[in-house]
């Protein structure tokens, strides 16, 4: 998979998992990186799929509507890349936070729901939910941040509830930040995921 990789000057933080939004790419969230654990490395990855020439990290029927096989298929592809990347740059697989967008924030949920020990924790911005009818893994304590917009038209406010109490159930702790910004990645929200990442993982 396309992607960066900067080391980080601290080895104990946990190394950031960057996942872009439909259209990204690789260089999208390194400023959010940045004002969240300016000591981690960094992993940002680039979609594999293109929809009109734009990165995606799994193809979608339509709007809002997931190929599901797609994203299973997606899913076990960004996992086995983190797998590798974590042997070729030498960092501790146990120690992977995500930080997602939009459609990133989709994969990184999709991680969570498919493999029990895939991500440390996870920062979602705007994420929906990526799969109904499955038993999610054990989740006990699993540090979960979402970014959400009561007003956000591609990601309705009952969409992140019922995500909220999806990853809740399976034991995770969900912390949810409700923004008037629509589907748009506001400042406020970086800065409470910035201090909600700080309280969980210093």
């Amino acid at each position: 998979m396309k992607h960066l990789f900067k080391k980080g000057s601290d080895e104990r933080k946990p190394v950031l998992l960057l996942l872009h939004g439909t259209g990204g790419n690789e260089e999208d969230l390194l400023a959010l990186a940045d004002m969240i654990s300016p000591d981690s490395a960094v992993l940002s990855v680039r979609g594999n799929v293109s929809e009109n020439g734009m990165p995606r990290f799994f193809r979608r029927l339509a709007e809002g509507v997931f190929d599901e096989e797609d994203l299973i298929f997606r899913t076990k592809e960004l996992n086995d890349f983190i797998d590798e990347s974590a042997n070729k740059y030498r960092f501790d697989r146990n120690n992977v936070v995500a930080v997602g967008y939009s459609n990133g924030a989709n994969i990184a949920g999709s991680l969570i729901f498919h493999y029990e020990d895939a991500l440390k924790g996870a920062i979602l911005h705007h994420p929906m939910v990526p799969r109904r009818g499955i038993k999610l893994p054990d989740l006990t304590n699993l540090p979960v941040f979402i970014g959400a917009g009561k007003n956000d038209p591609i990601c309705p406010a009952a969409e992140t509830e019922e995500l909220e109490n999806l990853l809740t159930n399976a034991g995770a702790k969900v912390h949810v930040k409700w923004e008037n910004m629509g589907h748009q990645l506001s400042r406020a929200e970086v800065e409470e995921a910035s201090e909600w990442f700080a309280k969980n993982f210093s």
